[in-house]
């Protein structure tokens, strides 16, 4: 390894764990000088893409990204007028572009085996999934079946969704991205039970319920990288650094108001996720990556993942899903 791609790592590494200056602008920045090559122009062309939370925020940006590299891309989202606009937006925008209008409720179960089942009889092939749809409400309410609102939107929904257009992702193949959150490195599993899986032990705080599940995916994506190995398709988790999106104003106005000014465009949230779709990088065991390099899914003094937590997530999430269990 030269000097220069040495000096390049020490750089990186000091970045990422400085916190601060690698999570905001000023870490995407400085990395763009030396990080992989962007995808080569008309890279998706005849690609098929498939956005959640694609009216908002990183969702926005990453589907018009998809649609700048040739991408077909399925922008799905909760409101149907949203994703009407949207979609008439890009139309305006982006010459010839390509665009599906989806309409789900990812926390949703039962609504998400109809929209999988629909898509599934619609495309022969997806080569690219990315589970970006996200909430963070202020108080525990549950959804349609029953799950606490955070757990089934970032979990069990985009849990079912991967396995049931499985055989359209290996006929692509294509890669699954789960847009998971730095705020994930400052919370454990907590699992040993239902109770604790659901949020229904002690005090509800909605930024700790978010940072749970958004390890959960991490898991969650590792699990199915594992399942899907052999098969063609790539299954990875990312965290976009902090972003300016309508979600951090609203669910985070103190942080927002600190931070405001190093705060990342959600074009660069939105990056890593198009970036890892369209170039298919390797990708090893944990499979998490930021700014276009895997990363460790603990700091140094943290301990590892508990291996019985592991499993009780795992577990769980496939009976609730009545879907087999993940290794």
């Amino acid at each position: 390894m030269d000097s220069s791609s040495l000096l390049a790592r020490a750089v990186d590494a000091t970045l990422d764990r400085s916190v601060v200056l690698g999570y905001t602008s000023i870490g995407s920045g400085v990395r763009r000088k030396f990080w992989p090559a962007d995808p080569a122009p008309g890279s998706l062309v005849g690609k098929r893409v498939l956005v959640t939370g694609a009216t908002s925020g990183i969702g926005e940006a990453m589907a018009r990204s998809f649609l700048d590299l040739g991408a077909t891309v399925h922008l799905l989202g909760r409101n149907p007028d949203k994703v009407a606009d949207y979609a008439r937006d890009l139309r305006l925008e982006v010459p010839n572009a390509d665009i599906v209008e989806e309409v789900c409720d990812l926390s949703d179960l039962d609504a998400v085996r109809a929209f999988s089942t629909d898509l599934a009889g619609r495309v022969d092939a997806l080569h690219g999934l990315v589970h970006n749809a996200g909430v963070m409400p202020p108080e525990r309410v549950e959804s349609a079946q029953g799950h606490e609102m955070a757990l089934a939107a970032h979990v069990l929904g985009p849990h079912l969704m991967t396995h049931l257009l499985r055989e359209r992702l290996t006929a692509g193949p294509g890669s699954v991205v789960w847009m998971s959150s730095g705020g994930m490195y400052g919370s454990g599993l907590r699992t040993r039970d239902d109770a604790d899986i659901e949020y229904r032990r002690g005090e509800y705080k909605g930024v700790q319920a978010y940072a749970r599940t958004k390890r959960m995916q991490v898991v969650l994506a590792d699990a199915w990288a594992t399942e899907l190995a052999g098969t063609g398709v790539k299954v990875e988790s990312m965290h976009p650094g902090w972003v300016r999106t309508p979600g951090v104003t609203e669910s985070l106005p103190t942080f927002n108001k600190v931070l405001g000014k190093v705060l990342r465009e959600p074009e660069d949230g939105a990056d890593t996720a198009v970036w890892l779709v369209a170039t298919r990088p390797t990708s090893e065991h944990q499979h998490f990556w930021h700014d276009r390099a895997q990363r460790p899914t603990t700091f140094g003094w943290q301990r590892q993942q508990d291996p019985d937590l592991r499993a009780r997530l795992l577990e769980y999430v496939a009976t609730v899903t009545a879907t087999p269990r993940l290794r």
